[in-house]
């Protein structure tokens, strides 16, 4: 056979059709359109807002697609393709510059998404997502709706588990500092309220304290404690004042869990996926002793100690 350029130009559309076939249609005939055990139509404000997350190129930070192997936001359920029926287009992505939102529904009330996108660094000091304050109030709700929409019928009982807690957090907050106080260490398990900083206060343990605080908690809870920082206007009721708590019987245990657990229903995230166990028990003992003024850290009951521990 001469190689003449028909004969090349019908070799390469034969090539391009080969491949479309095998890439393209055959997978897309064949997938599976039955929808998941979690699927429900968008409400048309969601509707609205995936359109906003499209638009303004969110999918080029963000997937929405949890691997068997994934440990953060949404881990516990695996990504199904009838999840996906509804979505032209399918807005999967392929980096996780951000974290995943494909459950992303629920993790947090939408008063903390709200001072996300006007400042990220409100809510998270470190993040590197620019600010959407430019959207409006309006495109902010509404884009928060379709967020919180992310993992349909699991997110779904999220909500409403955020909007029973944020119920009893606001009126805990407006009973006053001592009614909330009292609340917020009820609502931690009692093995917990009764169980001291396992580690020593040291000033390399302070300092580390510290960093993470910068990190992860200043935002909200601002640079002295006092729950004055930059996310303080968005978020109701308002990041806890530690200074409230100076007096009051806070054990190390109850520190601890509410930083590794969170508060559902107010802006106070878990932290547990992103901190080890060392991590929290330090920053936890940097609010202990800079903001509340008493640390129970490496008192009775205490185990064996640490082979590092001086």
């Amino acid at each position: 056979m001469r190689m003449t350029p028909a004969v090349i130009l019908v070799g390469i559309l034969s090539l391009l059709a080969a491949i479309t076939l095998t890439v393209v249609y055959w997978p897309y005939s064949t997938i599976d359109r039955t929808p998941s055990d979690i699927f429900r139509q968008r409400t048309v404000v969601e509707a609205a807002g995936r359109k906003i997350y499209l638009e303004n190129g969110c999918v080029y930070c963000h997937s929405q697609s949890i691997r068997a192997f994934d440990w953060g936001h949404g881990a516990d359920r695996i990504a199904q393709a009838g999840d996906y029926i509804a979505d032209e287009p399918i807005a999967l992505g392929s980096q996780r510059t951000g974290v995943d939102l494909s459950q992303e529904g629920g993790e947090h009330p939408d008063d903390w998404h709200i001072a996300h996108f006007i400042n990220p660094r409100y809510t998270r000091p470190s993040s590197i997502m620019p600010p959407f304050e430019w959207l409006g109030m309006a495109r902010i709700d509404t884009l928060t709706q379709y967020i919180q929409s992310l993992g349909f019928k699991n997110a779904d009982i999220r909500m409403e588990r955020q909007r029973y807690w944020k119920n009893e957090s606001i009126k805990a907050y407006e009973a006053g500092p001592d009614a909330n106080a009292k609340w917020l260490a009820e609502i931690v398990p009692e093995g917990w309220r009764n169980l001291p900083n396992p580690y020593p206060t040291t000033k390399a343990s302070l300092q580390r304290g510290h960093v993470i605080y910068q990190k992860f908690c200043i935002g909200c809870h601002g640079p002295i404690g006092d729950g004055m920082g930059p996310a303080q206007p968005w978020i109701y009721p308002p990041p806890l004042n530690f200074t409230l708590l100076k007096g009051r019987e806070i054990s190390g245990g109850i520190i601890y869990y509410q930083l590794m657990n969170g508060i559902t229903g107010t802006a106070m995230p878990y932290f547990k996926r992103d901190l080890e166990s060392q991590k929290i028990w330090e920053v936890g003992d940097y609010i202990a002793v800079y903001f509340i003024n008493q640390s129970d850290a490496n008192q009775d009951p205490r185990g064996i100690d640490a082979a590092w521990e001086p």
